[in-house]
């Protein structure tokens, strides 16, 4: 490893600042933009990255809300990964313990990318303070990505083979607890199918009729008797978006459902797609409809680095935890017992390892803590999470790890009001800074610790086996739903 007083001078440069940084994740908040529809956030981040000397790329990829700032020259390459897309339903005041909309049905940061952003460049501009002064070859790139919550940008700019310039690449992600991430998790496609029929009285003339309706509700009872005979590991989701209306006296002419399909690997879950594939056209045959299929994203399963995880980890262990306030701990404990969660589900090994388990169960007391205010040990070993992220796509392409930090209180639901209202808080804040600090520390081991980047990359040649299979279709374009 590097000079740990370099290291120390990026968490200084990170705490320097922090209220720069702490300001672009509240903004990010207010916008509330939902998947590539980040407009206003990806202006405001540009802004920043050129404010800050950064080269900025926009458009990247063709996708309107994507770009990239980096700095330095040569090798390595170090990516870190940006998101800021938030959720529909999720409007909620900051600060607030109940439920209580800033716009009801508006949109909401409930899964904490407004800190996830602004803490990803906060590293990135640490790295890039620390290469400016010493004189240090390498590069660190920020990348802007949007669409995670829907669309898959990543995995789109996989299929651009984008992520095969970096070296390695890093990110975090806001959550409950302070730990490495490791394991994998689940693959997934989601695919649109809009039915067309044709309409009729449904008294007079429904023999004239061809409801997109009906093949709808087939196209969901094939799947039904489809679950049967998938493996275990599989999973499909589904909504009805379009209904074709609300008057039952009229063969509804157009009608659609949003189909998510998962497996543990993507090469499963591409061979299930089309299975459901075959399922949308068998029920348009039987109704007499036709319907388009309108293919909305996928993302890979992740490859672990534990390598990566290894660095990431014994530099979260140098920062340590943020000091919580009393404020913090009242807003964490008021909002923890307005959900029922024992806080410690969300902890890498706790599922995994009954050692672990025991000691986090004890440093929690017993899940009662409004704060998982301590970090446990590393857990690197091959866990498995039933999400489903595009951070996935960039592992397979170049080694790639992430951390969690405590930005809400534990126990908390992903995707829920409580993080919303968590939102702007000093806990949010200093979970969001504590990340940042941890990521440019290992971005500055990657840059100057040779042995450390050919370990990670010869743990990644090892892993990714025949390589890549992008689960991204060739002629697909981004879609915001």
């Amino acid at each position: 490893m590097f000079e740990q007083k370099e290291k120390q001078a990026a968490a200084a440069y990170v705490e320097a600042n922090a209220a720069y940084y702490e300001a672009i994740a509240d903004q990010i908040w207010e916008n509330a933009e939902l998947s590539l529809k980040e407009f206003k956030s990806a202006a405001l981040y540009c802004e920043k990255l050129k404010e800050l000397g950064f080269t900025v790329t926009e458009n990247l990829c063709g996708i309107q809300t994507a770009f990239c700032g980096s700095y330095g020259s040569g090798g390595p390459v170090i990516g870190i990964l940006g998101e800021f897309d938030a959720l529909s339903g999720l409007s909620q005041q900051a600060g607030e313990t109940e439920p209580k909309p800033v716009v009801p049905g508006g949109s909401g940061h409930g899964c904490g990318h407004n800190l996830l952003g602004a803490g990803s460049l906060a590293a990135a501009a640490a790295v890039k303070d620390f290469l400016e002064k010493s004189g240090k070859p390498g590069t660190v790139i920020f990348f802007g990505c949007p669409g995670e919550e829907g669309g898959a940008g990543k995995a789109y700019m996989a299929r651009e083979g984008l992520w095969k310039e970096l070296d390695a690449a890093l990110c975090w992600h806001p959550g409950d607890a302070n730990q490495t991430m490791t394991g994998t998790n689940n693959s997934c496609i989601q695919v649109l199918y809009k039915f067309s029929g044709v309409p009729a009285h449904a008294a007079g003339d429904p023999f004239n009729g061809r409801s997109a309706l009906d093949a709808v509700e087939l196209m969901n009872v094939g799947v039904q008797f489809l679950r049967e005979h998938m493996t275990p590991d599989c999973r499909i989701h589904y909504a009805i978006t379009n209904t074709g209306g609300v008057s039952p006296n009229v063969v509804q002419a157009k009608a659609d459902v949003l189909y998510m399909v998962r497996a543990n690997k993507v090469v499963d879950t591409i061979a299930l797609q089309k299975r459901v594939d075959d399922i949308a056209k068998g029920a348009a045959l039987m109704t007499g409809t036709t319907y388009e299929r309108v293919f909305i994203d996928g993302t890979a399963e992740l490859l672990p680095n534990f390598t990566i995880e290894k660095a990431l980890y014994e530099n979260l262990v140098a920062e340590g935890v943020p000091e919580y306030s009393e404020e913090d701990y009242a807003l964490a404990a008021a909002l923890k017992a307005s959900y029922p969660g024992s806080g410690i589900e969300g902890i890498d090994g706790v599922r995994n390892d009954p050692e672990i388990a025991k000691l986090v169960k004890a440093l929690s007391d017993n899940g009662k803590k409004p704060i998982n205010d301590f970090i446990p040990p590393l857990y690197s070993a091959t866990s498995f999470s039933p999400g489903s992220t595009d951070v996935g796509d960039v592992s397979w392409l170049t080694p790639t790890s992430q951390i969690n930090t405590a930005c809400w209180p534990a126990g908390v639901p992903g995707h829920s009001w409580q993080i919303v209202a968590c939102g702007k808080s000093g806990l949010a804040h200093k979970g969001m800074l504590q990340a940042a600090k941890v990521l440019a520390a290992t971005a500055i081991d990657l840059l100057t610790d040779e042995a450390l980047l050919q370990a990670a990359k010869e743990e990644f040649a090892a892993r990714v086996g025949d390589g890549y299979v992008c689960p991204i279709e060739a002629d697909a374009v981004p879609i915001a739903l």
